[in-house]
């Protein structure tokens, strides 16, 4: 429940403010919400007709499916500052990685069933709540659900940045309907390899190419990461890549790709936070933590590639032979 508004603004006006004053905000959720009668909003293009309630690969259907939805102090300081990041945690996932961390969520659905308007509800909540953003985490499969509830929770007073918390396999055409709508992109650069896309994250080969592409298009509408006087992350791109073992990631080319390709003070979390989780206990090429050198060598390829905004986290126990 909440007993008092924390009065926080931004010092800007969040991008989706304008969209949702013009109409054009309206307009774009109703074309995603058609489009799910042969859905077509993922790299997977299953065609499901979620309308009349069929469940697409990625596991959702017409319904809205959360998770949870919270205050959370654990994602990168200038999104939770003194308040926390005001996260949604949307239930399923087109990517369906085979060593899942919240696999209980992704792919076996954990998470309740609520209507648009709660939504929108829940964002005004977290916006009460003091929240910095409003910070949807895999997101992709309910972008319809999304823009109608950022509509209605506009209209009633929500201006607080939106986080567009993506794995990072995600089409252009999504990308073209979030123009001007999101405030600061999440997304993950996973793999560099399209084999071992396909090997870890099945069916997902395209993974590599079409990150790159969205990596390139969230920068052209965003910017580099933009932090205020105050700390917090205002509007802007920020990328995450979870360093694998074994070098499953291609974390060297990934880096290299990033300095070449965007500002070199693009804000990029190293992630040292793996764990074998789910189906990964039972393959033994990612059935281990990194070590502290796999670690160590990301850290020393962003130096050497020049990038100047790279987030670390506490180094892995364990030397190279483990």
């Amino acid at each position: 429940m909440i007993t008092k508004e924390k009065h926080w603004k931004p010092p800007f006006s969040p991008a989706y403010l304008q969209l949702q004053k013009t109409g054009e905000l309206a307009k774009r959720a109703k074309k995603t919400w058609d489009s799910m009668e042969a859905c077509q909003l993922c790299p997977r293009k299953c065609k499901a007709n979620r309308l009349s309630g069929k469940r697409g690969i990625c596991g959702a259907n017409n319904l809205l499916e959360v998770s949870s939805c919270n205050p959370h102090f654990g994602e990168e300081k200038p999104l939770v500052g003194t308040y926390g990041s005001g996260t949604i945690f949307f239930t399923h996932c087109s990517l369906q990685c085979l060593y899942c961390q919240n696999w209980d969520i992704s792919q076996s659905g954990q998470g309740a069933v609520i209507s648009i308007a709660e939504l929108a509800s829940i964002m005004l909540q977290l916006q009460g709540q003091g929240c910095h953003n409003i910070n949807l985490v895999t997101p992709d499969h309910y972008l319809p659900h999304i823009l109608k509830a950022i509509d209605i929770a506009a209209t009633e007073g929500l201006h607080i940045p939106i986080v567009y918390n993506t794995g990072g396999w995600i089409l252009p055409e999504t990308l073209k309907l979030l123009d001007g709508i999101v405030d600061i992109y999440m997304p993950d650069f996973k793999y560099w390899d399209p084999e071992k896309a396909n090997r870890f994250s099945p069916g997902s080969k395209s993974y590599p190419e079409l990150c790159r592409n969205a990596l390139l298009e969230m920068h052209r509408q965003v910017g580099v990461a933009q932090i205020g006087a105050d700390g917090i992350l205002y509007r802007g791109l920020l990328i995450r890549h979870l360093v694998l073992p074994n070098n499953v990631s291609g974390t060297k080319e990934i880096i290299n790709w990033i300095a070449k390709y965007l500002p070199k003070d693009t804000y990029l979390n190293l992630m040292s936070q793996y764990h074998p989780a789910f189906q990964a206990r039972s393959m033994n090429t990612i059935n281990r933590r990194i070590n502290k050198n796999e670690y160590l060598d990301a850290i020393k390829w962003a130096n050497i590639a020049g990038l100047t905004h790279v987030e670390t986290q506490p180094l892995p126990h364990g030397n190279d032979n483990e």
